[in-house]
């Protein structure tokens, strides 16, 4: 029988079908030192060594059989394993080259067998070149058709990740809200590449600190589980805020469930833990994974150079674990959710920062007085960092009247709230030296003119225009009047004790900061039990109605019995405001009391020193009648001082007023405080009174300072004609001091 090539290449080929084991080894040795990539991964130098076993035996049966290089079927699963190649982020050069080498190494073998069968030169020529023919043409058939089918998984994998980066860009981090975000970042992974997700976040950081503990403390912000997957896929974690776990059967604690909120922290061998010391992300294959997890990424969450927290994502016994493209995936998605959450933190300290500014800008609590009974709301704007240039007061003044006041800075923010302050310290500041309201409103105009003339000469003032409106309300309990002033602000509301409710109709007044404009006051008689209603404009005004309309629902809400004023607050709120308001709110309602002629004592006097023997006794008769004993001597000295000044230095008419603010003393734990008792003698002069040291060889000046040692307050107020000097004493702290503490005097 006449030997040819073809038999030739197939004798020599069915021989080494025998070694097959060796070759198939021959050529991994080859692809390991050559091609190193292929064995990088686990799973991959599987799919590696499965494709080379089966192509040689593929190759070889061609060859025995002497079937053409375009006939020799491929591996059944050669396609799917070049597409595996691609998802495990192999490059194609790569592929291309296993291809090259192992047909060299695998060629050189059946070459080396033919010496061996025949002597022949002619017919080993022959029989090398159909054997390259066939073997090239294998591979090139079999090399296209795995790189088109990994070029395919390529674009695809292209395509949906890019769609998956997408869409975590429009659904993750679609408010300022941490829990919210990283809750997005959580559900966003179990929908589309996990089955379990958690995330942690470093509770240092939450608060506005560095990370001082190690290991860091770290707290369960967000976690999801697809249906019929454990919620919990962390690593084992200790629990910093709850009890211990029991121990298992076989000694150990099993791995915890952390809650959300829950603060926990990772052993320091741990995944996670190394992820967070390293800033690298981490992939565990199945047998490195919590639980009965197929494989998880650990993923850092960093955003401007910081690490934030970590993100685990499992996945449970599904057909492939996570491969290079799925951690690659995980980091850009975790990447933006970190920057996310970290302008959301950002965004968190700001606000916490200027809501405390403006907390410690806004009254924390109404100061005791006796001319009205209170009640106060302030709403930031719901769409802004939560301040805003609101504000109200509750100032108390001399003679037991108080003043009402509410404002509006222009603007948001915290140049706003700052502003805000600075105007609330300069109504207090004014008031405290009894400025009539349109008087009061004319300085404040000038503060917003200066504040508006530095914010101007600042290049680093983005905000040099300074605006504002306010309301100053000043309420007299013994006449029961009111006397109110505006600048550019919304009318006040009153409703009278018979129902009846009206907007009072203020003379209108420029707005604060355009000068040169007058202001002028209203007086109002307010009966005993009214109800009178400051506010700002974002309480009346709203995209889906105007003023007038917001006004009437006041006053049909105001109108409304009940419990209390601070009830009235809520109804009002409730009622006319969306539960995000576009504006921010300052509220302030006042029911008016009344001073009765059983509680106020008046007398006209004489300009003659003689009169000054006569008001003391008189101040003592009526404190005999109030029952205010204790303070008869003490208030006689100081009326004493007070009407001889008046005679001395003032001019007609004198007339002195006694008046008792609280009848009962104040109960409870937290009544500081007796009885009050306020002197005022008023005279024609408008000179003011002021105290002064008296040296050694003066025979006067020392009866001011005698005033202000036995009174708690004392002071000066302008009137129309002439002034009001007053004291206000207590029967608590009023009592004459020892001889030793007048050393001063």
């Amino acid at each position: 029988m006449d030997v040819t090539a073809d038999s030739l290449v197939a004798r020599a080929a069915r021989e080494l079908s025998a070694d097959a084991d060796e070759l198939v080894a021959d050529v991994e040795r080859g692809l390991r030192r050559e091609v190193p990539e292929l064995w990088a991964d686990p799973e991959i130098a599987r799919v590696t060594t499965r494709n080379i076993a089966e192509h040689i035996a593929a190759a070889l049966d061609g060859l025995e059989h002497g079937v053409e290089a375009d006939r020799i079927p491929p591996p059944a699963a050669d396609l799917d394993r070049a597409r595996r190649l691609a998802r495990g982020g192999v490059s194609v050069t790569a592929v291309l080259r296993a291809h090259r080498l192992a047909q060299a190494i695998a060629l050189d073998r059946v070459l080396a067998a033919l010496p061996r069968l025949t002597t022949d030169p002619e017919l080993i020529s022959a029989a090398a070149r159909r054997l390259t023919e066939v073997a090239t043409g294998y591979v090139d058939r079999s090399s296209e058709r795995g790189v088109v089918a990994y070029q395919e998984e390529r674009d695809r994998r292209l395509r949906w990740r890019l769609s998956v980066v997408n869409d975590a860009g429009l659904r993750i981090g679609t408010t300022l809200d941490i829990a919210r975000t990283t809750q997005e970042l959580a559900d966003f992974a179990t929908e589309h590449f996990a089955d379990r997700a958690c995330v942690d976040l470093l509770d240092a950081l939450l608060h506005g600190r560095d990370p001082d503990r190690q290991p860091p403390v770290l707290r369960r912000i967000a976690q999801r589980a697809r249906t019929g997957a454990p919620t919990d896929s962390s690593y084992a974690a200790r629990r910093t805020d709850g009890p211990d776990h029991p121990r298992g059967p076989d000694g150990d604690p099993p791995p915890p469930a952390v809650a959300p909120q829950q603060l926990h922290t990772y052993p320091e061998d741990s995944p996670p833990a190394r992820v967070l010391a390293t800033g690298q992300p981490a992939r565990l294959p199945a047998d490195g994974s919590p639980g009965e997890g197929h494989s998880t990424l650990v993923v850092p969450l960093r955003a401007r150079g910081v690490t934030l927290g970590v993100a685990q994502f499992s996945r449970d016994g599904g057909p492939e674990p996570y491969d290079g493209e799925d951690l690659l995936l995980a980091q850009e998605i975790a990447t933006r959710a970190a920057v996310a959450v970290d302008n959301a933190c950002r965004y968190t300290h700001a606000r916490a920062t200027a809501l405390g500014l403006q907390r410690s800008l806004l009254p924390a609590r109404t100061p005791e007085q006796s001319a009205v009974d209170v009640a106060y709301r302030y709403l930031p704007a719901g769409d802004r960092l939560g301040v805003g240039g609101d504000w109200y007061d509750v100032i108390p003044l001399s003679g037991a009247r108080v003043a009402l006041v509410v404002g509006d800075v222009v603007g948001h923010g915290v140049h706003a709230a700052a502003t805000m302050g600075r105007l609330r310290t300069a109504v207090r500041t004014l008031a405290d030296i009894d400025l009539p309201p349109d008087e009061l409103l004319t300085h404040l105009d000038d503060v917003v003119l200066r504040l508006s003339a530095e914010a101007a000469t600042d290049p680093d003032d983005d905000a040099a225009e300074i605006g504002a409106t306010c309301l100053y309300a000043v309420y007299d309990p013994v006449s029961c009047s009111c006397t109110l002033a505006r600048a550019g602000h919304v009318l006040p509301t009153v409703i009278t004790p018979d129902g009846v409710h009206r907007a009072l109709d203020l003379p209108p007044g420029p707005p604060l900061g355009l000068g040169g404009l007058p202001f002028e006051a209203l007086e109002v008689q307010l009966p005993e039990g009214s109800l009178l209603a400051l506010y700002t404009d974002g309480l009346i005004e709203a995209r889906d109605h105007d003023v007038e309309a917001g006004l009437t629902r006041l006053r049909q809400v105001l109108a409304r019995p009940a419990r209390s004023l601070d009830a009235a607050c809520d109804t009002v709120l409730d009622t006319l405001l969306p539960e995000r308001p576009a504006d921010d709110v300052a509220l302030l309602l006042a029911r008016t009391r009344a001073l009765g002629d059983d509680r106020v004592a008046g007398w006209d006097l004489a300009a003659d020193p003689a009169e000054v023997s006569r008001a003391r006794s008189r101040v003592a008769a009526q404190l005999r009648r109030w029952g205010l004993e204790d303070l008869e001597f003490t208030a006689e000295l100081v009326v004493s001082e007070l009407v001889t000044n008046a005679i001395r230095y003032g001019r007609p008419p004198v007339h002195l007023r006694l008046v008792l603010p609280d009848p009962e003393p104040p109960a409870g734990p937290g009544a500081g405080h007796g009885r009050s008792l306020l002197c005022e003698v008023r005279d024609g002069s408008s000179t003011a009174p002021h105290q002064r040291r008296a040296r050694s060889y003066d025979e006067g000046g020392r009866g001011l300072h005698l005033v202000a040692q036995l009174s708690e307050r004392w002071g000066t107020r302008q009137t129309r004609v002439g002034k009001t000097v007053w004291a206000e004493l207590n029967d608590t702290a009023g009592a004459f001091p020892a001889f030793g503490d007048l050393s001063a005097i």
